[in-house]
């Protein structure tokens, strides 16, 4: 793309992306004070569809609590601010911490509907792989619903309903036991029940994806077993490289995850990246390295964990938690893409680490014939 195109399309595309148009050699700003990338970073990120996996709008819960019940309070700004970090598709699940399961689950639906609906101009609520590329090519910011935890479904029929509601995306446990199966800081890990088996069998037929994120090593193991769609997990790291961390997963479940098609979105939270410190970017770019060559570059992508605003404005304890040296969370997406092109990664192998392997899954998942990602 010329030089005069490639900006133009950059800023019909997020507003100012681009701030000063070059700097040393090559080097590229998204805004002001942001780092500088390679020209080849910023094309591949602009052209790319952009999975992000874990992905939210903002950490601030009271301030997105705001926009979801009156979106008046939702600026343009804030839609530009999503839109810099280089995402296409925002899947922004949270674990419904709440004692009624059930009706705080309908009750964060119903306020992420209510949000998208009100801007159709910024937000596509996503049901299908179709509707990721209508965001995409429309400039506009796709949004998976999904939740961190399947303790709403009250019964296999749950399934149902809520996939109505615009549910895609639903991770088996939390962190603790459930009627599906145990989380990973249970201490005896009996496995997925008959109960959670029968739901998962429910969410193949239906086409929602199941994601085995945060759950014990056996569990995750007989979900990846019994499920006849391809799993994914949505954010987590490598215990190999971490093995204290109860949230990364072994090898033994990244082979069974890869053997189910699957794909594991890697996180940027510094505890599961490195036991030391400091925490680098070079430790996260280790995990992708590691999947890759366990089994193959098709099973990696992104789940980061986090919003898309700089840590220096978070609290002290987030910041302690995205404290992660080369890493913004703001320009994650960039940071990791020319992290991994400096080790060698080729184009494509960038396109389908930043979206194009989860696009598959998702495909499959949802009842589609399988979609090219080139």
């Amino acid at each position: 793309m010329e030089r005069r195109s490639f900006l133009r399309a950059s800023v019909l595309a997020g507003g100012t992306i681009l701030g000063a148009p070059f700097i040393q050699r090559g080097r590229f700003t998204l805004y002001a004070g942001s780092r500088t990338y390679s020209r080849r970073t910023l094309d591949l990120v602009q052209e790319s569809i952009v999975i992000d996996m874990l992905s939210l709008f903002t950490l601030d819960w009271q301030k997105l609590t705001g926009w979801q019940q009156d979106p008046s309070t939702f600026r343009p700004e804030d839609f530009q601010r999503l839109k810099r970090s280089g995402i296409t598709v925002f899947h922004p699940a949270v674990e419904p911490n709440q004692p009624n399961p059930f009706q705080a689950t309908l009750h964060w639906s119903d306020n992420w509907n209510r949000l998208i609906s009100a801007y159709p101009e910024f937000f596509v609520r996503v049901n299908s792989v179709d509707d990721i590329r209508l965001a995409k090519n429309s400039g506009r910011i796709a949004v998976v619903l999904g939740f961190q935890n399947s303790e709403h479904f009250r019964s296999v029929r749950d399934v149902g309903a809520f996939h109505e509601l615009g549910q895609r995306v639903s991770q088996l446990t939390y962190n603790s036991r459930n009627s599906l199966g145990d989380g990973c800081v249970e201490r005896h890990d009996q496995g997925i029940t008959v109960y959670g088996a029968s739901v998962v069998a429910e969410m193949n037929r239906i086409g929602m994806v199941v994601d085995v994120s945060h759950a014990g090593e056996r569990t995750a193991l007989d979900a990846l077993r019994v499920s006849r769609k391809p799993v994914v997990i949505s954010h987590s790291n490598c215990k190999a490289l971490v093995p204290r961390s109860p949230r990364c997963v072994s090898d033994t479940v990244i082979r069974a995850l890869a053997a189910t098609g699957g794909v594991l979105g890697l996180t940027g939270i510094r505890n599961f990246v490195w036991d030391g410190r400091p925490v680098t970017l070079n430790h996260l770019l280790d995990h992708y390295e590691h999947v890759a060559r366990l089994v193959g570059v098709e099973h990696v992508g992104i789940g980061s964990d986090s919003d898309v605003e700089d840590y220096n404005g978070k609290t002290k304890k987030k910041r302690l938690q995205f404290d992660i040296h080369g890493l913004d969370t703001g320009t994650r997406i960039y940071d990791i893409t020319e992290g991994l092109l400096k080790r060698g990664y080729t184009n494509r192998h960038l396109e389908l680490i930043l979206g194009g392997n989860f696009l598959r899954v998702l495909s499959e998942v949802w009842n589609r014939p399988p979609v090219s990602v080139s």
